[in-house]
């Protein structure tokens, strides 16, 4: 099976964190694995985005024009993906600071309001770990125990004590992502 991903943002949201702890899951899973991040030259507030392909068979290009799955987290974001998403493909976002909700009708729909959640945790850093923990409920694409693993290669050793918090807001996302929208 092959999942094609497009993960959007803004800069500091997490955008290419999240893809590249999805990336070392499948790998750590011995999958086909393409992790191709695209930004802007500002660090925050830019716009981010990663393109992450997990795949039991060999990847042919990490370039894609759809996607089976769309993570968009703003409203720049929304507007240039939505239209790439696979039909019966899966969108989920989270709502805040957007001017309008997805509109397609042929993709499923998952709302996640990972900011607001992330808020009331009282760690607005996790925001990105409440979000992938909803795409793994939606898709559970990669196993928990693998995330965790990824997660630890991909934070410097020096926040290793931050790993059960964010497994926390892992399984946060799981519990309130919400979906919106069956294809048809």
């Amino acid at each position: 099976m092959t999942q094609e991903i497009i993960i959007a943002g803004f800069g500091g949201q997490g955008v290419l964190s999240m893809g590249k702890i999805l990336a070392y899951s499948g790998l750590m899973e011995d999958k086909e694995v393409s992790w191709f991040p695209s930004y802007g030259p500002e660090q925050r507030g830019g716009t981010a985005n990663v393109t992450v392909i997990l795949s039991d068979t060999t990847i042919s290009s990490p370039i894609l024009n759809e996607y089976d799955i769309a993570i968009i987290l703003n409203q720049p974001s929304l507007d240039k993906f939505e239209s790439h998403v696979k039909s019966g493909g899966i969108l989920i976002y989270d709502p805040n600071g957007f001017k309008r909700a997805p509109s397609r009708k042929d993709i499923y729909i998952y709302k996640i309001d990972a900011i607001d959640t992330a808020t009331q945790m009282k760690n607005t850093k996790a925001f990105n770990m409440i979000v992938l923990g909803g795409l793994l409920k939606v898709c559970p694409m990669v196993d928990m125990a693998n995330v965790m693993l990824g997660l630890k290669k991909s934070l410097p050793e020096r926040h290793h004590g931050l790993l059960p918090m964010n497994e926390q807001a892992i399984h946060k996302g799981m519990e309130i992502i919400q979906e919106m929208q069956k294809p048809g």
